[in-house]
């Protein structure tokens, strides 16, 4: 049995991988800021959750949990992972939103970016996901 060699992926164009990393930068900072905002419980964001059906003991595992999504995905080694829970988190904010009749375009916009962002800044998943048939 012979196995095929698996094809190389090149590695990013330096404006590629520059433009990964700050896309994927905003992502990490917008998912931080919301999280530190979870775990700081200012009054707003405790009626903002009562509004949204969710009482205040949830703030802090949802903060904690947007936290190390963000985190994850921060860090090259576990970014697939870490976009794989953010695109989790993002989908729970998103059906919330629907849910309450408001504008479900951020979430679903920062999605997007956070894949984006990966996929320009990471070879792997350029070649599971190639956007271009072969050459």
């Amino acid at each position: 049995m012979t196995t095929a060699a698996p094809t190389a992926v090149p590695a990013s164009k330096p404006w590629a991988l520059w433009t990964g990393r700050v896309l994927s930068g905003l992502v990490v900072l917008a998912l931080v800021a919301s999280a530190s905002m979870k775990l700081r419980q200012p009054p707003e964001v405790v009626e903002g959750f009562a509004k949204s059906g969710f009482p205040a003991s949830v703030l802090l595992p949802i903060g904690i949990a947007e936290l190390l999504s963000a985190l994850l995905y921060a860090v090259p080694r576990t970014a697939v992972l870490g976009a794989i829970l953010v695109t989790g988190y993002l989908g729970g904010a998103t059906v919330t939103h629907v849910r309450q009749g408001d504008s479900f375009l951020i979430p679903v916009l920062l999605g997007v970016i956070a894949w984006g962002g990966l996929f320009l800044r990471d070879a792997r998943v350029r070649a599971l996901l190639p956007l271009r048939g072969p050459n």
